[in-house]
């Protein structure tokens, strides 16, 4: 194929999956879904008759997409809503890992007449969940979920494949090696996991003092630099055995939490390329599957997607929040949502790397699984979420026509106030207020329509006040207009 062609292609796949987008929320069908059908579309049993079936390859790309879309999502990360739910989350996405592969493998060696190491490394590869997929139909159907749901299933998905990558590599090398028990992986695991969050913690060290010192004359560079240091991050945990993936959540985690020149435009910058990343990594994987290999096991493969849904997912579920105060129909939503995404995908192409005899099954069982994961589970989770009565209306981040970004030597932040319509300042102009002398309302956001106020602007009920103020001044003004009418 020329290399002219080879553009033409990644230029219409890319634009076509991106615009798809729009379906995903108009219909309520995660974007992960249709990347992959739009790769098997263009596939060579698709329309497109572009033959792929270079697992390597797919490999490679799968790995350097998941390490940014990882990263993201750590940079992402509220961590004000997710400190009071991190011991759970984190045992979700360890314990709650390996008892849904353990259950799970022993399933798939019912049903496809594995040898039990083999069930236990398929186990391992639809171990990991998927929360994207999750939010990304609650907001097409306008709703959200009570708290701590939310954090709990963002902060799950996003720690939980580091554990999901340990166990597969791990079955697949005792199952390539000679001598080699399961009591190995222990030791292992405490290495992995360890050096892994070690590295991350280093890492986002050395970032933020490079992104502090360099002082760069283009801010365009700004983001190269932290790519160049995320790839690091990675490789440097691989090579001291431990869990790269790991380390650039970790990494992506803390930079969410530290302050640095030019943060707003950086981390905007990877919520780009962690789609571009998404759509290069599904278009590929949908590429390399030959859905002719998939129809045989369209019976077997539901059969365990039941399984996996209605016993294995809520059995670790239920275990691993036993100890925590959470009503049993927030552990059954949290159970529901365990959603299937791009790793197992992309997990499934190791074996094809390590040369398992079932590899070629493996990785169709897993794309089914995937696809079937979302179509049944993801179509049902609003419905679920109300039956449950754990639905919220969902609410849009008002987006203003200014920026701020926090710099050395400016201690202040940009920051919404939403003003209740009971509060006592209603009716009142701002002058009246006791606004602190260093606070500054510099817009106020008023029935989608944006307002420059004065000092004889009237507040009222429902304003959402763009404030510029220090954290012991925003205290004041939280209280102030959150005060309720006598």
């Amino acid at each position: 194929m020329a290399f002219e062609t080879i553009l033409l292609w990644v230029a219409v796949l890319i634009f076509v999956s991106a615009v798809s987008s729009k379906l995903s929320d108009r219909f309520a069908i995660p974007a992960l879904l249709l990347f992959l059908v739009i790769g098997m579309l263009a596939g060579s049993e698709g329309i497109g008759r572009v033959y792929f079936d270079n697992a390597r390859l797919a490999k490679s790309i799968g790995v350097i997409a998941l390490i940014f879309i990882i990263f993201s999502g750590g940079l992402d990360t509220n961590w004000k809503d997710t400190k009071p739910i991190v011991w759970p989350g984190i045992i979700l996405s360890t314990l709650g890992v390996l008892l849904t592969a353990v259950i799970t493998g022993f399933f798939a060696v019912y049903i496809f007449k594995f040898s039990l190491l083999q069930g236990m490394l398929l186990g391992s590869i639809v171990s990991s969940t998927d929360a994207a997929a999750v939010f990304s139909i609650l907001r097409s159907k306008r709703i959200s979920l009570k708290q701590p749901l939310k954090p709990l299933l963002e902060f799950e998905s996003g720690s939980n494949d580091p554990m999901a990558v340990f166990l597969t590599v791990g079955f697949l090398a005792i199952l390539t090696a000679k001598n080699m028990g399961i009591a190995a992986l222990i030791p292992r695991f405490f290495l992995d996991m360890g050096m892994g969050a070690v590295i991350g913690y280093l890492m986002a060290k050395v970032i933020v003092y490079s992104i502090n010192r360099l002082k760069l004359y283009y801010e365009g560079l700004y983001p190269a630099v932290v790519i160049s240091l995320i790839l690091l991050t990675y490789v440097i945990a691989v090579f001291l055995k431990g869990n790269g993936i790991l380390a650039v959540y970790v990494a992506g985690l803390m930079l969410g939490q530290a302050d640095f020149p030019n943060k707003r435009m950086i981390t905007r910058f990877h919520d780009g390329l962690a789609w571009l990343m998404q759509i290069a990594m599904f278009i590929t994987l949908g590429l390399l599957v030959f859905p002719s290999h998939i129809i045989p096991l369209i019976g077997p493969g539901l059969l365990l997607t039941f399984l996996l849904m209605v016993v294995a997912r809520p059995v670790s579920v239920l275990l691993c929040l036993l100890p925590f105060k959470m009503n049993m129909r927030k552990k059954a939503m949290v159970a529901w949502v365990g959603l299937r995404g791009s790793v197992p995908i992309i997990l499934a192409t190791f074996p094809f790397m390590a040369g398992i005899a079932q590899a070629d099954s493996i990785f169709n069982i897993v794309f089914f699984i995937v696809i079937a994961s979302v179509l049944i589970q993801g179509t049902s989770i609003p419905v679920v979420a109300k039956v449950l009565k754990l639905d919220l209306p969902w609410t849009n981040k008002t987006r203003y026509p200014l920026e701020f970004e926090k710099t050395e030597g400016i201690d202040a932040e940009l920051t919404d106030i939403i003003v209740p319509y009971n509060a006592g300042v209603v009716g009142r102009p701002i002058i009246e207020l006791s606004v602190p002398p260093d606070a500054l309302i510099v817009l106020i956001s008023r029935n989608d329509k944006f307002i420059i106020p004065n000092g004889y602007t009237i507040i009222e009920g429902g304003d959402v006040l763009l404030v510029l103020a220090n954290q012991r001044d925003l205290t004041m003004l939280q209280n102030i207009f959150s005060q309720l009418a006598q």
